[in-house]
């Protein structure tokens, strides 16, 4: 029998394996909303070197989109997340190598719940009910297996610090870092720029409830539909990069939210979210609930203004079309409506013709600065 590899050869040749596996032309690629993915079988030797059965097992290689930051990203390793995850929870894609800048999981061979169920159509008290259990074991997964913090996290329970880290996250990082680019466009639609604190300014007293790890981006596309003869269909929750560490009820909201429920699956979600935690003995993350959601609520609709403007502005083809201003306009007017009680908007909106044409000059001068830009690059 030949000697164990040492440590950094193995490591090596998993990159170098992984790397050409990545590149072959066969599989297929999906494409989520912070990564692009190439799905493939793994063979040998890269199977040999993971020590799983080569041509059975489905691999994802996963490489991160550079994209404008819309949301918190606590730990820089998603792999750090996945071990404790998925040998708490299973039905969690295991990261098999990460290289960094890309990575290599397992792949959970299913169907999108928003294949099988869109937006717009139920989802089903059942799937409901499965969902509302995965918050409730969420819950239950110990602090201590998580990895580190950052300095300035609130203190364990303090609810409305974790708000406020939050706010100041989405005034600091999201809004005042992309106004040299999107400042104008930020004004011209009717957007405040007090937002934030206009929200802040409107919460009322929070109840203190115990952290728990949150996904904060349980939504149609990252749910997956596993299919099994004998037992019927199980959900798997994947893409755990946005995961936290803070109040569980900011987790229901954001859930709320990106699901697209209608008013009585809604109202589903939530009996069916507080009764999952109270049977798993994590009753008290209900605590205040009736009062703190909507806060959580009104805050999701708040922050996300900031991106959804950014994204419909960006969304827009080289040269657009006016169906194309007008679609980026119903976006954003969207935006501003589900946004305009929590940020105290007292104008009138702006109508879809006054935002196309606010996109239309957005876009204009963009092309010119970029074109300036790499001309000056050139130069250089």
């Amino acid at each position: 029998m030949l000697p164990p590899l040492p440590r950094w050869a193995h490591q090596s040749l998993v990159r170098y394996f992984a790397q050409a596996r990545r590149r072959a032309p066969d599989g297929r690629v999906v494409s989520g909303h912070h990564n692009i993915n190439h799905i493939a079988e793994l063979r040998q030797p890269l199977a040999f070197l993971l020590g799983l059965p080569s041509g059975r097992v489905l691999a994802k290689f996963r490489t991160p989109y550079p994209t404008v930051e819309v949301v918190p990203r606590i730990w820089p390793r998603e792999a750090e997340v996945l071990r404790v995850v998925s040998a708490r929870l299973g039905d969690v894609p295991r990261c098999l190598a990460d290289f960094g800048e890309w990575s290599l999981h397992d792949y959970l061979d299913g169907r999108a719940l928003a294949e099988v169920a869109p937006e717009g159509e139920p989802v089903g008290s059942g799937r409901m009910a499965a969902l509302a259990d995965f918050f409730a074991r969420l819950a239950g997964v110990p602090a201590d297996e998580l990895p580190p913090r950052p300095a300035d996290w609130p203190s364990e329970s303090d609810s409305r610090g974790f708000l406020d880290w939050l706010a100041r996250f989405t005034e600091q990082e999201v809004h005042q870092s992309n106004r040299p680019r999107f400042g104008r466009l930020f004004d011209e639609v009717g957007m405040p720029e007090d937002a934030v604190d206009r929200f802040l300014r409107s919460v009322p007293e929070m109840t203190r409830r115990p952290f728990a790890l949150l996904h904060t981006d349980v939504h149609r596309a990252n749910v997956v539909v596993l299919e099994q003869a004998a037992a019927g269909e199980r959900l798997a929750v994947i893409d755990w990069e946005l995961a936290l560490y803070g109040d569980p009820v900011h987790d229901l909201a954001t859930h709320l939210v990106r699901m697209d429920y209608d008013k009585a699956e809604q109202e589903l979600m939530v009996r069916l979210w507080t009764d999952a935690m109270r049977r798993a003995d994590h009753a008290d993350a209900t605590d205040g609930l009736d009062t703190d959601l909507p806060v959580y609520l009104r805050f999701e609709y708040a922050q996300s203004v900031f991106p959804d403007v950014m994204r419909a502005a960006l969304s827009l083809p080289a040269h657009p079309a006016d169906r194309d201003l007008t679609r980026a306009a119903e976006r954003v007017r969207r935006a501003l409506r589900r946004a305009s009680e929590p940020l105290a908007l007292v104008d009138a909106l702006k109508d879809e013709w006054e935002i196309a044409q606010a996109l239309r000059r957005w876009h204009a001068e963009d092309q010119a600065r970029a074109g300036e830009d790499a001309g000056a690059e050139g130069v250089a």
